[in-house]
């Protein structure tokens, strides 16, 4: 089959050459806001992560697809993301565990993607001049650069409620007797993979009110990570506000921000955030460091945290806040995902922390 030629053009005219891949897009143009995320492996469960809603993820690694897809990896139901970039894509995959090849994967899910650009060039400009929205298809340039211009990006878009659930449902324990309410922010498998060996979890959509979550009786609240900006969330920001000092709360990324905002802090966004599986963070009571993964473009300010919040985790890279705990409220956050899928699993030890101030253990 013969190459489709594609462009990508960013919003302030920057032009990249490549080959269309994955499915079509509608109207033959894709836009979002462009980022790009460092895994060297993991594409997949990038890709089906909610967080990326409303965003064209490019990977940084050069060979992308090596080993395929299979059912096993998704995050999510379907892939929320606009589109994808990589550098070259591959098209024999090999592992025991594909049962098909990325291309494929795109297809099935409805995304489509751009092969063979330069995306060190792309990522050395998206660090420079900050993530941007974009257009890649095969139409003309003026036609993307337009389509490009026209995107709104993340900022002040409710993204959240196009990946929640619709209804409450409830996954069985695999350990504990704990029963655990998890707001649906943009959940990912691998998080209620974790929780459920803590207890069984009832899983809410983002727009649940308090009083329907204390009617509940949990032992304790998670709130999920997910995409765009905290600061249109303000449903979720008043239903936390509500269960603070009622329950247990533990936040991931989203859910850490709406924590920290639900606590009288504010957010900012990032210039170019941190999507990738090796960041490191320290904690700062041990001063041990932690290799996370990461998916973020907004990050809680410091100045904004009240007297009652306690920063527990920096980043090491440029000292964005990485984790809060609120004693008095029985409430801790980390901005990164200490469940992985992709990464490192050296933040694990937080699902136990959140078992023990569930379980009474500690503060």
């Amino acid at each position: 089959m013969r190459p489709r030629e594609g462009l990508l053009v960013l919003a302030d005219g920057t032009t990249f050459e490549g080959e269309l891949i994955g499915a079509p897009a509608p109207g033959g143009v894709a836009t979002g806001e462009v980022v790009f995320n460092t895994v060297l492996a993991g594409y997949q469960e990038v890709l089906s992560d909610p967080s990326y809603a409303g965003q064209i993820v490019t990977f940084t690694y050069p060979h992308i697809g090596n080993y395929g897809t299979n059912d096993e990896d998704d995050e999510s139901r379907r892939p929320f993301v606009r589109g994808t970039i990589v550098r070259d894509l591959a098209r024999r995959p090999s592992s025991w565990r594909a049962t098909g090849g990325l291309d494929d994967y795109l297809r099935r899910h409805g995304v489509p993607g751009i092969a063979g650009v330069d995306t060190r060039r792309l990522t050395r400009h998206i660090r420079e001049a900050g993530s941007m929205p974009g257009a890649f298809g095969d139409a003309d340039e003026a036609t993307l650069k337009a389509a490009a211009l026209a995107e709104p990006g993340t900022e002040g878009v409710d993204l959240v409620a196009t990946v929640t659930c619709d209804e409450p449902y409830t996954v069985p324990a695999t350990g504990g007797g704990r029963r655990i309410v998890a707001y649906d922010f943009g959940i990912k498998r691998t998080i209620l993979r974790h929780l459920t060996r803590l207890g069984e979890v009832t899983v809410v959509p983002a727009s649940t009110p308090a009083a329907e979550v204390l009617e509940r009786r949990p032992d304790g609240v998670f709130l999920s990570n997910g995409p765009g900006d905290p600061a249109v969330v303000g449903y979720a920001t008043d239903a936390i506000r509500e269960l603070l000092g009622e329950v247990p709360i533990f936040g991931i990324c989203l859910g850490h921000q709406l924590l920290a905002t639900a606590l009288g802090a504010s957010t900012r966004k990032l210039a170019f955030g941190h999507h990738g599986g090796n960041h490191p963070v320290r904690r700062l009571a041990t001063g041990q460091v932690e290799i996370t993964s990461q998916n973020h473009n907004y990050a809680v300010a410091e100045d904004s945290l009240g007297p009652a919040v306690e920063v527990t985790h920096v980043n090491l890279n440029d000292g964005v806040v990485e984790g809060i705990r609120a004693p008095r409220h029985r409430a801790f956050g980390v901005q990164y995902h200490p469940e992985a899928g992709p990464g490192p699993g050296d933040a694990r030890y937080l699902f136990d922390e959140f078992a023990a101030l569930i379980d009474g253990r500690e503060g």
